[in-house]
């Protein structure tokens, strides 16, 4: 008998049976391969998420990869078998951002895929098929599943612009932070440095092609062009801010506590500084990170660290919380 992970109230899970939902119209039935696990399913856990961005009881699961088995009417049979990944956001269509292909600021309100509808620790996910992005057919699928955090930093490359010959930067050495590297290597920059916490990370960053690394503590050079902040904290936002030429680009994707001291309006203003924000990914950034997947230019593979069944949940959860430098990525397989 398949199953499913449901959260039923912070701190309180529990694994049950579970039966596929059949696809209606316009949705498809995805055999799910694997889920990973982020910071976010941790605070779903916990009961931290903010009010309005979480409804239990929940199936969680917002990053994953899978086939399609079955589709519903009005979507064309030729996506049955095929290997895919999904967006997360359930945008409404109609409203000027989502006409704007904005989905991510959908005004209609916020619903994602393993917040507050079902998500993928289950056998089965059934979802609107418009949300589907097509894999190549011998792609790896545990790699596949972590295209979803990719696809944020797809959003923050896309929004930074830098150009070929530009200096650019990461803050943060995670999950996120390795995949900005090499959304910015694939730019050709003409200085790639990287800056985090743990030395060890050195290797892994220049092996995904950082030209130089330096932990906060190191004297760090400025007069970057471009900037992408990954590690979530205040002290992380001023860095990042700080390595900038004035008139520099900042992207900004953590998110610290609420009501954290974090950049210096004066800062920005004085020397001009172009700051984005990214919170999830709209379509184009999926497009771009399938793309970049398929042409051998995301690597992610080594950032996974364990693969467990469903029913070790709760040590994957432990895991991710750990702060144990041996702790890449946690996937869940059903």
């Amino acid at each position: 008998m398949s199953t499913q992970v449901v959260i039923q109230a912070p701190g309180e899970h529990r694994l049950e049976p579970h039966e596929p939902r059949e696809p209606g119209p316009g949705e498809a039935l995805v055999r799910v391969h694997a889920a990973g696990i982020c910071g976010s399913d941790r605070e779903v856990y916990q009961g931290n998420r903010p009010e309005g961005y979480v409804r239990y009881p929940l199936t969680p699961g917002h990053e994953w990869s899978g086939t399609v088995e079955r589709v519903g009417a009005g979507v064309p049979q030729a996506l049955a078998g095929r290997k895919v990944v999904g967006e997360g956001f359930r945008n409404c269509q109609v409203c000027d951002r989502c006409h704007a292909g904005e989905t991510t600021l959908c005004s209609a309100g916020y619903e994602e895929t393993g917040f507050t509808r079902p998500g993928a620790m289950a056998a089965t996910l059934t979802l609107p098929a418009r949300l589907l992005h097509v894999l190549p057919d011998d792609a790896d699928l545990s790699a596949a599943a972590l295209l979803e955090p990719a696809a944020c930093i797809a959003a923050a490359a896309l929004k930074a612009n830098a150009v070929p010959g530009e200096r650019v930067a990461v803050v943060g050495t995670g999950t996120l932070g390795m995949f900005a590297v090499q959304f910015l290597r694939a730019g050709s920059p003409a200085e790639l440095l990287v800056v985090g916490t743990r030395g060890d990370r050195e290797a892994l960053s220049r092996r995904y092609g950082a030209t130089d690394f330096r932990t906060r503590d190191q004297p760090l050079p400025g007069d970057f062009d471009v900037v992408i902040e990954t590690a979530g904290s205040a002290d992380a936002a001023r860095t990042a801010a700080a390595l900038l030429r004035r008139g520099g680009r900042l992207v900004l994707t953590g998110i610290p506590a609420p009501g954290a001291d974090g950049l210096d309006p004066t800062d920005l203003v004085v020397r001009q500084l172009e700051v984005h924000t990214v919170f999830g990914a709209p379509p184009d950034a999926w497009a771009h990170t399938v793309r970049v997947f398929a042409a051998g230019l995301l690597d992610p593979l080594p950032l996974v660290s364990h693969e467990l069944p469903l029913a070790e949940f709760p040590r994957a959860i432990e895991l991710v919380g750990s702060g144990d430098p041996k702790v890449g990525k946690v996937l869940l397989r059903p």
